[in-house]
């Protein structure tokens, strides 16, 4: 910490003190200044000092900082909870385990906001820990009385050894099934989902551990476990994900399934070899995330009854295009979702498939064995269906076959990547694909991104008119009130909650069919659709940030982004 953040955060934490009648602005002065001088902790400087009562400062703490606060000096201890902590540990982190229940290990600490310390606890005891906040010389005192007054030191705990490079495959596989491990690695991938991340970051450095969760499309860093923990969190995921514990040069690729909270998880899990070991990553794969309800994606109003539209045809191609990431899955699964009925047999092919759809057939690629998107459809052609979804168009027999099944009566939805919907007819012209096919099959392309939605939290400000048309938004008051993130317990001091979808939806008329076959640019098909109503990517992140939904930084990278 910086001397100007340290001086801060003292200041800060003073006046505090101050406001609340626990310290004069005199004792404040006399203790940075002290603090300066002997550079010990500045909470031990205000006792020291007799400033302020010990327990009375870790109990204002407590209440500032949301964390419950215990008095071990008159609060009844559970023995049998200070037999899960190794005497050291307690010593050497000023800690003190007082309750035990359901799985569940409190632990008094001086310092409970230490992700570092609990991880370890976490490890060492195979308990999810509940910290709070104890001052110093009652911890001391605790661990005096119930651990140097008779209770043992040398407890037994399950330890998990560094690895070293030689592999030994059986030790590996003891070690994936110890208990504390398994809390671990559980640890981590619910509180994953409870955070609902799409992907899980497992990375090792020359020092360190890093564990990072991707959250609306941003990653956060959530924790450090002791970097002797890397192997076997490897080691469990390998054994959990059916994968090969002992191959460790090349990348390997695996699924699990786990229980959270009466759920079933999919992960898909890769490997791959780093400088200083393999690096995991793991894709969330949670149905339950996924949007039942179109009007749940984002839609504006206009736009969602275009899409309701146009999904209800009987044939002909629609296509959702955007960057990787972009949602594009999740708003054709949702479509899918819509339209299924008993009547209509819906058949998808993908690579992979994700998430599992009810009442849809779905089937997965193997191009290892050149079982793939062209050929797969072929296939579809001869099981009658009604719907087929390909996961994307990716080269020209893909795109002819697809086409095809639009000419000869179905309904076919896949996706590209393009920057903006008139892109995509540009994209397969490209591709080999011939015009007059796109332009009889094509009914409808969506261009779409993710941005964030800020929490409830948000707070008002005012912007220029000046400053908003610097930006490209014009609007008629001289003041403008948007809003900014601010953060709270709910969106874990985030700021944003959760994403929306910025739709623009490209709709084929005769016009627009006509560009296509004279092989016209997607700057002037883009200006055609602009004519006959499309609102583009721009317009319609602009307009989120005027609601109030997203902010300004949300939409300046939506149009980055678009080109």
């Amino acid at each position: 910490m910086s001397e100007d953040k340290e001086t801060r955060s003292k200041q800060l934490i003073g006046n505090l003190l101050v406001e609340a009648n626990l310290l004069t602005k005199e004792g404040l002065e006399k203790a940075i200044l002290e603090q300066k001088k002997t550079k010990e902790k500045f909470s031990r400087v205000l006792v020291r000092l007799g400033l302020v009562e010990e327990e009375a400062l870790v109990s204002f703490l407590g209440k500032k900082f949301n964390i419950p606060y215990i008095n071990l000096l008159t609060a009844p201890i559970d023995a049998g909870a200070v037999d899960t902590i190794h005497y050291e540990i307690a010593k050497k982190y000023l800690l003190f385990p007082c309750q035990k229940e359901n799985g569940i290990l409190t632990v008094a600490m001086v310092d409970p906001l230490s992700t570092t310390i609990i991880n370890e606890l976490i490890v060492e005891t195979g308990y999810q820990i509940k910290p709070i906040i104890a001052s110093e010389t009652a911890i001391r005192k605790a661990i005096k009385n119930y651990y140097e007054g008779g209770i043992k030191k040398d407890q037994a705990k399950v330890k998990i050894a560094p690895i070293t490079e030689g592999i030994d495959v059986d030790k590996i596989m003891r070690q994936g099934a110890e208990a504390p491990l398994i809390n671990l690695v559980n640890h981590i991938l619910e509180e994953a989902v409870n955070a609902k991340a799409s992907d899980i970051h497992i990375e090792p450095y020359e020092q360190t551990l890093r564990i990072r969760y991707r959250i609306d499309g941003v990653l956060y860093e959530v924790a450090t476990p002791p970097k002797q923990m890397h192997h076997p969190i490897i080691s469990r995921l390998k054994i959990m994900s059916e994968m090969d514990i002992a191959e460790r040069r090349l990348p390997q690729d695996g699924r699990c399934k786990i229980r959270i909270k009466n759920r079933d998880i999919d992960f898909r899990v890769s490997t791959i070899p780093a400088n200083f070991g393999e690096k995991c990553v793991m894709r969330i794969l949670d149905s339950s995330s996924l949007c039942v309800e179109l009007t749940d994606l984002g839609f504006e109003p206009d736009a969602l009854a275009i899409f309701e539209k146009n999904i209800a045809v009987p044939h002909g191609m629609i296509l959702v295009t955007g960057p990787t990431g972009s949602g594009k899955s999740t708003t054709l699964y949702s479509a899918l979702r819509t339209i299924s009925t008993p009547e209509k047999n819906i058949m998808t092919m993908e690579d992979p498939v994700e998430y599992v759809l009810a009442g849809v057939n779905q089937i997965q690629a193997k191009p290892e064995i050149g079982f793939d998107f062209a050929s797969g459809l072929r296939s579809f052609m001869r099981q009658d269906p009604d719907v087929i979804l390909v996961g994307e168009i990716r080269d020209r027999e893909t795109g002819e076959v697809a086409i095809n099944a639009a000419l000869t009566g179905h309904l076919v939805l896949s996706t590209l990547h393009t920057n903006e919907a008139a892109g995509s007819v540009t994209r397969l012209v490209n591709m080999g694909v011939e015009p007059f096919l796109i332009s009889s099959t094509l009914v409808m392309v969506v261009a779409q991104r993710l941005v964030r939605k800020l929490c409830s939290c948000k707070e008002p400000y005012e912007v220029s008119a000046e400053s908003l048309k610097s930006m490209g938004i014009d609007v008629w008051e001289e003041k403008t009130t948007l809003y900014r993130p601010k953060g709270c317990e709910k969106c874990v001091n985030i700021g944003y909650k959760g994403r929306m979808g910025v739709y623009e939806i490209l709709v084929s008329n005769e016009e627009i069919r006509d560009m296509i076959v004279h092989r016209e640019t997607s700057h002037v098909i883009q200006e055609a659709a602009i004519k006959h109503g499309m609102v583009t990517l721009r317009e319609v992140a602009i307009r989120k940030v005027l609601s109030g939904a997203t902010t300004i930084d949300e939409m300046m990278r939506i149009v980055a982004e678009a080109g």
